[in-house]
């Protein structure tokens, strides 16, 4: 039979060959074989010798016993060739069963799963089938929601078509029988009773029209003559929904061997949905642990702009050990990090989320790459054994133009200049971390405005039907493609690149996860920095105000003077009352004034509130107030706070 969706959502259901010429189709999508021959009048039409020669049985209504295999249980008297005929319909009867099952539980979520049961049912077992569920669906041992509540989730119905000049087709009933969307199952009532009981009955019991009543809603009486099965559906621990099987007049009723099959379809479907549900659950689980392991957004920072993707290597199997991150460091600086944890695996994701937490402690620190390399490694050796990652670690300064990278057993980075040349940047490749015992080397190479910084996982240029290499020459080879579209004086757009160098995966490409992370350095000109030492002594602050208001006075930005010495003046009076080496004062013209200030002194400030009686602690209050944004950061070597005001041109 050709697939159908539902009429209830909205789209279109099978059309199948009717009766006769339905036969050799149906009977193959209930797993029956095409050389069965149909019964269609109950018993055996052979004669017995001496015998006088049975009356053929009357043509068989569209829909009646002869066009379903499962619905025939007449009993034949004695043996001969009509005992035959009844083991025959029995095993017909059994290879529908078996052919339905296996149609259910081929469903992995949980639309398919009822799919498929109406698949199944429609029109081989009933000419209608309504499946209500739980709404909520439990999940596992949770307790269900109250009041019990069952939703609508799908019906199917097909009717026969008999146009001139055309075959006779079962097409989809554009009028299948109202039904009311929700029911709320009263505690003590019919449907209640009849749910409890598990066991599908017939429809024409007293309690069952009242349960039906009750399910499909007091306004959507069932039309005269159609008969009715109401199977509960019951999953491993509690009943979750129903199905309610029907069939027209024209069509033979239902018989008790008919509530045995209807018991197993509902029983396989139930036990199915329980298992789409804790499967839907541990899949959600999975994409949360995975989006909280990743940054929801990348920052901005000073002199360079980012962009990032990230693809797992399958849709039903979505954690993944790729990780990608950009840290924000002192001096306008910017950590740039990838990552691959072995395996694809909830342990490989908490894995990966414990190290990514770590390089994030580590470069708020700002030690040097080699040396948040070296603390990973030992942290991977404190979580296990085997616990191996892959990782590239560069900061980049937007001051001094330069990248400084170190690695540990990560596919090298590609730099693409700004005339369309590309480059595998040469970087000692190191051992994988949780190796142990082992130095990483970490080298400085430029980082010319325009260019652009690619750092990936493996699973973007190795797959099985090619070598880490050879997928490295491939990368590198559509970076310069796609810079030359752009001309020799033009950067690609970072996020359309990103989207070229996904696009070169081919079909047997994604065997892995994927993590990219690009990023196009705009540095900052030497005409925008202005840098000074200040020896730590009472005359600092005036000095500092002083070579403030001179550089706002060149970069043409004299209404920030007072706001800025004031803040400039709090600031280095607190560097210089700790310090005992010279202070640092820095000042960088971007869409923002940025004014850094650093001491030898690892004491970070904080804010607090002065009482009335001090004479002092309100700087930070000042700074807190006036600025745009502000912080301290500790160094190897002891701290920088900085502050930022906006500038008119960008408020």
């Amino acid at each position: 039979m050709t697939e159908h969706p539902t009429s209830h959502e909205g789209r279109q259901p099978l059309a199948a060959r009717s009766q006769e010429r339905a036969r050799p189709r149906q009977e193959a999508a209930a797993g029956l074989p095409s050389d069965v021959p149909a019964q269609p009048g109950g018993p055996a039409a052979t004669a017995t010798p001496g015998a006088e020669a049975p009356t053929p049985p009357p043509p068989t209504a569209p829909g009646g016993p002869g066009t379903m295999a499962v619905a025939v249980s007449a009993q034949l008297p004695g043996g001969g060739r009509g005992g035959d005929t009844v083991a025959r319909r029995e095993g017909e009867k059994l290879r529908f069963v078996g052919a339905a099952t296996r149609r259910i539980a081929r469903g992995i979520d949980l639309d398919e799963i009822v799919l498929g049961l109406c698949r199944a049912t429609v029109p081989t077992f009933s000419d209608e089938i309504l499946v209500y569920l739980r709404d909520p669906l439990p999940v596992g041992d949770e307790r269900p929601v109250a009041p019990f509540v069952l939703r609508l989730r799908r019906t199917d119905r097909l009717r026969l078509s008999d146009l001139e000049g055309e075959e006779l087709v079962l097409v989809p009933d554009p009028d299948p029988t109202p039904a009311a969307e929700l029911c709320e199952v009263r505690s003590g009532g019919a449907l209640a009773e009849v749910l409890r009981g598990v066991r599908p009955v017939f429809g024409d019991s007293a309690a069952a029209r009242t349960a039906l009543t009750e399910l499909l809603g007091p306004d959507h009486p069932l039309p005269g003559g159609l008969r009715a099965v109401l199977a509960p559906l019951r999953g491993r621990r509690r009943v979750i929904g129903a199905a309610v099987f029907l069939r027209r007049p024209e069509r033979a009723g239902f018989e008790p061997n008919d509530l045995l099959v209807a018991a197993q379809l509902a029983t396989h479907t139930a036990l199915g949905i329980d298992k789409a549900v804790l499967y839907g659950r541990e899949a959600y689980i999975a994409d949360e642990l995975q989006r909280t392991m990743l940054p929801d957004s990348l920052p901005q920072p000073t002199g360079v702009k980012l962009a990032s993707r990230y693809l797992p290597a399958a849709e039903t199997a979505r954690v993944g050990g790729d990780w990608y991150d950009a840290i924000p460091l002192p001096g306008s600086r910017v950590a740039l990090v990838v990552g691959d944890v072995m395996g694809h695996s909830m342990t490989s994701a908490a894995i990966m989320g414990q190290l990514r937490t770590t390089a994030q402690t580590l470069a708020g620190l700002d030690l040097p790459p080699q040396e948040v390399l070296h603390h990973l490694d030992e942290q991977a050796q404190r979580l296990g054994e085997n616990r191996m990652a892959t990782c590239m670690y560069a900061v980049y300064d937007p001051v001094s133009h330069r990248i400084t990278v170190a690695n540990a057993g990560h596919p090298p980075p590609i730099l693409l200049h700004l005339g369309g040349r590309a480059e595998v940047l040469r970087v000692p490749p190191g051992a994988p971390i949780g190796v142990g015992g082992v130095d990483f080397e970490a080298v400085e190479l430029d980082a010319p405005a325009g260019a652009t910084l690619l750092l990936y996982t493996d699973g973007l240029v190795e797959s099985r039907l090619r070598d880490v290499w050879t997928g490295i020459e491939q990368l590198r080879e559509r970076l310069a493609a796609t810079a030359q579209l752009t001309g020799p004086d033009h950067s690609p757009p970072l996020e359309a690149l990103c989207d070229d160098v996904l696009d070169m995966l081919g079909p047997g490409d994604r065997d892995d996860d994927i993590a990219l992370l690009a990023a196009r350095f705009d540095g900052i000109a030497p005409s925008d920095v202005a840098y000074w030492f200040l020896e730590p002594e009472d005359a600092a602050p005036g000095r500092a105000r002083r070579l403030a208001r001179r550089a706002l006075v060149r970069w043409d930005l004299e209404e920030l003077t007072d706001s800025v010495e004031l803040l400039i003046s709090e600031v280095v009076t607190n560097a210089v009352r700790y310090a005992e080496r010279p202070v640092t004062l820095r000042l960088l013209r971007t869409d923002v004034l940025r004014c850094e200030v650093g001491d030898d002194s690892p004491q970070l400030p904080r804010q607090r509130r002065a009482r009335d009686t001090d004479e002092g602690g309100r700087g930070l209050f000042l700074v807190n107030r006036l600025a745009r944004r502000w912080g301290a950061t500790r160094l190897s070597g002891g701290k920088v706070v900085w502050f930022e005001l906006a500038t008119p041109s960008h408020p």
